[in-house]
């Protein structure tokens, strides 16, 4: 299929929202759509959240009562915002992705690709080995939605289940100005991202060692060569992104 008749459909966080990297993939490499479910503040998995009256847990997009999705990341207590951000994962955009392709919202992907993680807490990775037992999704206790792992592996097979002649990438986290930070997204690409990607036969593209996006010129707070604040590309380093993530594409593609 030429690229001008393929549709391009991505899912992240606050470095994906909008008109950032994505959008130059889809000017540089010419898809014919892009369409965009990301959120800021937003991780793989589901989550339960501590609140004065007890916890809330992440809902289900079809649910009854779905509170909505919010990118909010300052301390608060009010219950239903802490809602919204326990809604705020990679599952639940899935789930709304579905809604949206369903109603005729958004057109089937023939492209899709997740930018995920950098917000994830390494105290919920997970076991790759383990969630990427056995072949279905339903009612199978070893894909947990509230691991990245888990999650993952769900967000993967489910689009590879609805769009079966999609191609799926998968992009890691880019380098921050903080060191630490960069330590902790190195330990998820090597534990998770690349061993439930290389187990789902899917295509990995690692933006935080290939795109140019380097911790020893960011700053941390404040603006360095690409990023704003030591963790947001500022528009060259969304270019920058972009046009390593769209030479990848174009070369695993064709």
């Amino acid at each position: 299929m030429e690229v001008n008749k393929m549709n391009f459909a991505v899912d992240g966080d606050s470095i994906t929202a909008g008109a950032q990297w994505s959008h130059h993939v889809f000017e540089t490499l010419g898809f014919a759509s892009h369409y965009n479910v990301a959120v800021g503040s937003s991780v793989w998995y589901k989550r339960t959240i501590a609140v004065k009256s007890g916890s809330v847990t992440t809902q289900d997009y079809d649910s009854p009562d779905f509170a909505g999705i919010s990118d909010g990341w300052l301390e608060t207590d009010d219950a239903e915002e802490l809602q919204k951000r326990a809604n705020n994962c990679a599952v639940v955009h899935v789930q709304r992705f579905l809604a949206d392709v369903k109603s005729g919202k958004a057109p089937v992907p023939d492209v899709f690709a997740f930018a995920m993680g950098t917000n994830d807490d390494t105290a919920c990775l997970g076991i790759p080995e383990k969630a990427l037992c056995g072949k279905s999704l339903t009612d199978n206790p070893a894909v947990d939605l509230f691991t990245e792992a888990g999650a993952m592996r769900w967000c993967i097979q489910t689009i590879a289940e609805n769009f079966p002649e999609a191609r799926i990438f998968v992009l890691t986290p880019i380098q921050a100005a903080d060191p630490e930070h960069n330590a902790k997204n190195e330990r998820k690409i090597s534990e998770v991202f690349a061993k439930i990607t290389g187990g789902m036969s899917v295509q990995l593209i690692d933006c935080f060692h290939g795109c140019g996006i380097c911790e020893k010129f960011e700053v941390i707070g404040d603006e360095g060569r690409y990023l704003r604040d030591g963790l947001h590309p500022k528009e060259n380093g969304q270019a920058r992104e972009g046009a390593f993530v769209a030479a990848q594409m174009r070369a695993k593609l064709f």
